[in-house]
């Protein structure tokens, strides 16, 4: 399954971060098992890098 197949990927937006959310590798950090989608990621998941909140992520094009 693609990076597409998956809902493609997300960065976060605040600006000293940058992380980007793999879906195909998940967030062993947060406990989010490769394969779930951005979408499907609880309410309260944080960015691993820097704690930033859902809103704060972009989807890549």
């Amino acid at each position: 399954m693609s990076d597409e197949d998956l809902g493609g990927m997300w960065q976060c937006q605040i600006g000293t971060c940058g992380y980007i959310y793999n879906p195909a590798k998940g967030d062993r950090k947060g406990k989010i098992p490769p394969g779930t989608r951005f979408e499907d990621l609880p309410d309260d998941w944080k960015c691993p890098s820097c704690g930033a909140g859902k809103k704060m992520f972009k989807k890549i094009e």
